[in-house]
């Protein structure tokens, strides 16, 4: 395995030792809903992931097998998303993940982020090789069928809904609100809602707010520019609480400079 880039900032901040990660645990995972783990392997996998040294949470977490595929995918994706610039190794860690969650949702068919995971890494390796060809392959109905069942098991999953909410708006975004609902069940109102939900589930995320805001500007471009700059701006005033917390706000704050 070739070296992952490093996390770019000070990460002092999001190094949750001992008891510290369980007592924030809940903060931290408002939009996944993931449960602590027992396993201090695991633990230790986690404090890798928050505090930005995502290939060693992914060595820990293959460590014990597929009880981690979480952080393991959701360290994977996030590496890939924020970090990783050269595109073929991109893929080939969303490709990676993918795979890991297959496995999981044979293994764990009822656990929210298996499906959840899945789908994330799914989308995020449709958009690395363009939406319109991924939906040609049939990802689109495998990425609603996972995160509709991630939200059948747990309806209160933030990211799910945020997730459940992109895909809408990307597709009528690149195909058209028509063809998009009546092929893809793509629906503007839909997109809204779920959105709407992310941000009443999990208000201190900053990502619900960023997504929420790339929702509106592809249902409805120009016309709801100011509703977009409000929501990234919201989105650079939350003080992070992990690496990944840090990396969405520094995002955001990139749209104002």
């Amino acid at each position: 395995m070739y070296e992952w880039n490093e996390f770019p900032f000070d990460n002092k901040a999001y190094d949750y030792q001992g008891e510290a990660l369980s007592e924030i645990w809940d903060q931290l995972h408002d939009g996944d809903q993931e449960p602590f783990p027992e396993d201090e392997r695991l633990q230790e996998a986690w404090r890798c992931y928050h505090r930005g040294d995502f290939q060693q949470a992914v060595i820990l977490a293959d460590e014990c097998g597929l009880q981690g595929h979480a952080v393991a995918n959701k360290a994977t994706g996030m590496y890939a998303s924020h970090l990783e610039k050269n595109e073929k190794r991109q893929i080939d860690c969303y490709k990676t993940a993918i795979a890991r969650a297959e496995k999981a949702i044979i293994e764990f068919p009822d656990e929210a982020n298996s499906h959840h995971f899945y789908a994330f890494n799914l989308g995020r390796y449709s958009q690395s090789i363009s939406i319109v060809k991924a939906l040609k392959q049939g990802i689109g109905g495998k990425i609603m069928s996972a995160l509709t069942r991630a939200l059948e098991i747990n309806p209160d999953h933030a990211d799910a809904h945020t997730a459940l909410g992109l895909y809408h708006a990307e597709i009528i975004d690149k195909i058209g609100k028509l063809i998009g609902g009546v092929t893809y069940g793509a629906s503007e109102k839909k997109a809204i809602e779920h959105f709407k939900k992310a941000l009443v589930l999990a208000p201190g995320s900053p990502i619900a707010h960023i997504e929420y805001g790339n929702g509106l500007y592809m249902l409805y471009g120009d016309r709801r520019v100011d509703d977009v700059s409000s929501l990234y701006e919201r989105a650079t005033e939350f003080t992070p609480k992990d690496a990944v917390e840090k990396l969405d706000v520094e995002l955001a704050l990139a749209e104002f400079e």
